[in-house]
């Protein structure tokens, strides 16, 4: 478990750490303000402030167990396994999967890579065999890996790029009038640009995440070394396109992401095309990405929610609408992608 964060108003404290030393990055905000929401709060379900695909239906754990299961025995069903989750929130999606890999013949060992105190006391009460990390240093190195990852990504610091008459500075966070507002700063950047955007319309903004990178790169280092697979499961974009997606969501509604920092989950659009081109450069094969809707239909969840009807003919409407909202273009269906890792030598996965 990593440490808590700092005592008192985060807002208060932010506001303080600027007047000294000057506007802060969006990543150092970012990062601060996730860091204290997450540590001691259930942010998940009806009563918190948003939901995510495993706790809207056992279909989508399920599939994702089915898909980890059948890999893993076209690989030859090599022994020990592990299955990894970064960021598993109340351990539904975990449950669901591990119960649909038993069913297919695969028992790993679970791992959980998680940082909330609250989320991991509530994980231990669903998952109780599962062992916990605090980063991916300390997962086992004697087996292949089959991680999975939803809804972690988007979370993670990102750093705004912003274009200006004197060329690209880094997007800061300053003061105004009591208020968190973003600035630009002093010293040039236009060498982390990348080269077709470098000449781009004043107020252009680009993002970019090394915290994510280096999430993506460790993961297919160990895929490589070790065997494996992995799923990225989020909501972003498969080519790099310019503005800011910083937002913030409280009660199951987006407010001001400058408003009360470490109140509201903070997140930006995946850049899945850089994530991918990372992951090749460390050694994984990139199986490709997908939109959700479409990757769940070809998993078969059309005859998954079918026979959950068929047994519980009480709660096929519901079925229907929990379907619906993994699947439909104009809900989770298109928005969010899933990006497959394999190592080298494993088969291809379904549904890419």
């Amino acid at each position: 478990m990593s440490d808590p964060p700092p005592p008192g108003d985060l807002a208060a404290i932010l506001a303080r750490l600027i007047a000294r030393e000057g506007p802060i990055s969006v990543a150092h905000y970012m990062a601060e303000s996730n860091a204290r929401y997450y540590f001691s709060l259930d942010p998940l379900g009806a009563a918190g402030d948003f939901v995510t695909a495993p706790e809207v239906s056992q279909m989508f754990g399920e599939l994702v167990g089915l898909w980890l299961a059948d890999l893993w025995g076209r690989a030859g069903r090599p022994e020990p396994v592990h299955y990894v989750e970064l960021g598993p929130g109340r351990g539904t999606l975990a449950r669901d999967g591990l119960r649909a890999m038993r069913q297919a013949g695969l028992a790993p060992e679970t791992h959980f890579v998680e940082t909330s105190s609250a989320l991991e006391a509530i994980q231990r009460k669903s998952i109780p065999t599962a062992l916990w990390h605090c980063d991916l240093a300390t997962l086992p190195t004697d087996g292949p890996l089959l991680v999975v990852a939803n809804e972690f990504l988007d979370a993670l610091p990102v750093r705004q790029l912003v274009r200006t008459p004197a060329g690209w500075r880094e997007r800061m966070i300053g003061l105004e009038g009591g208020r968190f507002v973003p600035v630009a700063g002093a010293a040039p950047m236009d060498a982390a640009v990348p080269e077709s955007w470098r000449e781009a319309d004043a107020g252009t903004i680009l993002e970019t995440s090394p915290a994510a990178a280096a999430v993506i790169g460790e993961v297919a280092a160990r895929l490589s070394a070790q065997g494996g697979a992995a799923l990225f499961i989020d909501y972003g974009q498969v080519e790099l396109r310019p503005g800011s997606t910083l937002q913030a969501v409280r009660g199951h509604c987006k407010v001001d992401p400058f408003e009360a920092p470490g109140e509201a989950d903070l997140t930006c659009l995946v850049d899945f095309a850089k994530l991918a081109e990372v992951a090749e450069q460390r050694g994984a094969h990139c199986l490709g990405t997908v939109e959700q809707g479409a990757w769940l239909r070809a998993l078969g969840i059309d005859t998954r929610a079918a026979a959950l009807a068929r047994a519980h003919p009480d709660q096929a409407d519901a079925i229907a609408a929990a379907r619906e909202r993994l699947v439909g273009e104009e809900q989770m269906g298109r928005l969010f992608k899933v990006m497959g890792l394999s190592a080298p030598d494993w088969p291809e996965g379904a549904g890419f």
